[in-house]
């Protein structure tokens, strides 16, 4: 599978910092008291999956999003094709 990178190298930097900070306080609070809460688990796969985005530079969430207005514009244009005022 090919990806196209859609984030910048200013946005994956923040990612990684932001994914290695909340991945260490996760882990750190699993460690003290792993019996407590299993939540920390969440928030460490959700802080691996953005240190991933950071270093590949793709996000498949922008990517679906900019996938999306595509077609909305594609549509918007084909829409007013059909109902142009000159047709009248």
């Amino acid at each position: 599978m090919k990806f196209k990178q859609n984030i910048s190298i200013i946005n994956a930097l923040m990612r990684i910092t932001c994914g290695f900070t909340f991945l260490s306080w996760a882990t750190a609070k699993m460690v003290k008291k792993p019996w407590k809460n299993q939540s920390y688990l969440f928030v460490v796969m959700i802080s691996a999956m953005k240190i991933g985005e950071g270093i590949l530079r793709y996000c498949p969430i922008v990517d679906a999003m900019e996938n999306g207005q595509t077609l909305m514009k594609k549509e918007q244009k084909t829409e007013n094709d059909f109902t142009s005022p000159d047709s009248y």
